[in-house]
């Protein structure tokens, strides 16, 4: 009736772990029970820990790499997720290219050798791709399509950051060339129109931002490869420079966006795991305890069998 050494029941450890699992932050489970946090954190961290030993991560063949902090602007964290299964395999300490070497560490402990990651989507960090390279040489590098986007996005805004000093008329549309044809209302869309004819290098960069998106419906590498080509080409003939600058990161990072075409490999599993991280982080107001936000993110996205002691119906 009680686990030995933890000086709880085993009811009253499986009523902590649901409440935890339905969402109330672990400091407010320690106050509806009259218990200290620490206490709690002790609990959890047994059944979550035991959980992740017991999972079987010998089949990753695709991963998915990001990073995210603990709390905003402090310590950051890598997150590794298996893409076919959807779920975190692996979290370590820090963001850089030893980050990556752990996640590999990891895999090889669980049976999955290293060339046997087929492919890895990651954004453009400079120690993701040097770590990647090294620790899984037989992976292609998909650099996320979101992330290709929100350097577009930004490219944009620059210019109509450029031509908004010099015309007032500009002023509160940032969103307007930045939101998609389909979330823009009748009225919003009219007046982006009559902009872009207003002002002839806003409009040029505006054609090439939505020519862009074509790229992402090509499926065939070479086509993928020839349409990017033109694509860069345009974007130097306009001499907008902010798109200059954004062309040369294609360039810096060619293969890794070209290979989107047949991998179709995207962090947007990522990004839903991401968003439970972060409401897990605005619930306990950051952690001060790395272990302890890694023991979270596991319940949270690692798809565990706790093996509750006793199940509440």
């Amino acid at each position: 009736w009680a686990r030995p050494g933890s000086g709880f029941t085993l009811l009253f450890e499986s009523f902590v772990l649901q409440l935890i699992e339905c969402e109330m932050p672990v400091s407010k489970v320690g106050q509806l029970v009259g218990e200290y946090a620490n206490r709690i954190w002790t609990i959890l961290n047994y059944y979550v820990r035991g959980a992740y030993q017991r999972e079987d991560h010998s089949q990753v063949k695709e991963l998915g790499i990001d990073e995210t902090s603990t709390k905003k602007g402090h310590n950051y964290i890598t997150v590794a997720v298996d893409m076919d299964e959807r779920k975190v395999v692996h979290v370590t300490p820090g963001k850089d290219k030893q980050s990556v070497s752990n996640i590999q560490q990891y895999l090889e402990s669980k049976g999955c050798k290293a060339e046997q990651i087929e492919e890895v989507s990651l954004d453009m960090s400079p120690s993701f791709i040097s770590g990647s390279l090294e620790s899984f040489p037989n992976a292609a590098l998909t650099f996320d399509r979101f992330h290709v986007k929100k350097l577009l996005n930004k490219a944009m805004d620059k210019v109509r950051q450029a031509e908004r000093k010099e015309h007032e008329l500009l002023k509160g549309h940032k969103y307007t060339f930045l939101k998609g044809e389909e979330k823009l209302s009748k009225s919003q869309k009219e007046k982006r129109d009559s902009l872009l004819k207003l002002y002839p290098t806003l409009g040029e960069a505006y054609r090439l931002k939505v020519l862009f998106d074509d790229f992402w419906e090509i499926k065939e590498e070479g086509q993928a490869e020839l349409f990017l080509a033109d694509w860069c080409s345009q974007a130097e003939e306009s001499k907008i420079f902010p798109f200059i600058e954004f062309v040369k990161t294609l360039k810096a990072h060619w293969y890794g966006i070209i290979s989107y075409a047949t991998s179709r490999l995207t962090n947007g599993v990522l990004e839903g795991i991401n968003a439970k991280i972060q409401l897990a982080k605005r619930r306990a107001r950051g952690y001060r305890n790395i272990d302890n936000f890694i023991t979270m993110i596991y319940l949270l996205a690692g798809k565990l069998d706790l093996r509750h002691p006793h199940k509440f119906t």
